[in-house]
């Protein structure tokens, strides 16, 4: 199948040309490229978490593939879904599907289902595309988009992806997809009295960050819980961070933090961006 874009004119300009230069733009600045395990990046509306998506993009070597980890927005389809064939298009080109990763991948990890359905209309790993291609253009890419999981479940699927990295000849990067906090009346989520959105956004976050550079997956994953964060990725991270410790990560290190407030003004109602490098 070829994958249209969901979001192109919304999230992001449906036009090539001023998307490529507003990508160029998150881009500049940064020439020291490094080959990464893998990354964590946004997926909002690119004013909004653009910057800290480019200053993340722009510091890593392009791979051969990027295994693409993204939250299921929409609830449509499998909590576990992959699409391990086809092709997904944007206003700046078609990204061909690696099949032999993804096949490799379903066999590795039996509970991933083929469908389709679940990333039809999702915008996590869509968002990711326009970064990567504005690297280069000899790439593939495996999407994945997770829905409600245990963490046994991800840490079956977090081996999965470490076992055939391993065994693949290709350099491979592992990317999740996430925004953090989500704050004010918009999302039925009010900060403590006294405090602004921005604030609260900025202090729970810090918790998440913590355990993200700490390499600490199992701790990640019950502070979000117990805190209630609202963090919307934290399913693809949780797996990247444990694919990535299979695979002998010695190093996650926060690029960037906004919240969109700072874009926008509007401190009262707020959505946290953080930006990561494994390594």
């Amino acid at each position: 199948m070829r994958r249209k874009p969901a979001v192109a004119g919304y999230f992001y300009p449906s036009e090539a040309a001023v998307l490529r230069a507003q990508i160029a733009h998150y881009l500049e600045g940064q020439t020291n490229k490094r080959p990464v395990m893998g990354v964590v990046s946004p997926h909002a509306g690119i004013v909004y978490s653009g910057a800290i998506a480019g200053a993340v993009y722009a510091q890593i070597q392009l791979p051969e593939v990027f295994v693409l980890l993204g939250p299921n927005h929409t609830g449509q389809g499998d909590p576990l879904a992959v699409i391990s064939e086809g092709e997904w298009e944007t206003p700046l080109g078609v990204v061909p599907i690696d099949q032999e990763l993804a096949a490799a991948l379903r066999t590795a990890c039996p509970l991933l289902r083929e469908d389709t359905q679940a990333h039809v209309r999702e915008h996590s790993l869509e968002m990711q595309l326009p970064f990567l291609q504005a690297l280069g253009d000899r790439f593939r890419i495996v999407p994945l988009v997770l829905g409600p999981l245990s963490y046994e479940v991800c840490q079956a699927l977090g081996h999965a992806i470490a076992q055939v990295v391993q065994q693949s000849a290709r350099s491979v990067v592992i990317v999740a997809s996430t925004d953090m906090t989500h704050c004010g009346r918009s999302y039925r989520h009010l900060p403590p009295p006294g405090m602004t959105a921005h604030d609260f956004a900025c202090q729970e976050d810090r918790w998440a960050i913590d355990r993200i550079t700490a390499l600490d997956p199992r701790g990640l994953y019950q502070v979000v819980r117990e805190r209630t964060i609202t963090m919307c990725g934290i399913l693809p991270t949780t797996v990247t961070l444990l694919a990535c410790q299979e695979l002998g990560t010695t190093a996650a290190t926060l690029v960037r933090y906004m919240t969109s407030g700072e874009v926008s003004g509007d401190l009262n109602t707020v959505v946290g961006y953080a930006g990561f490098i494994i390594e």
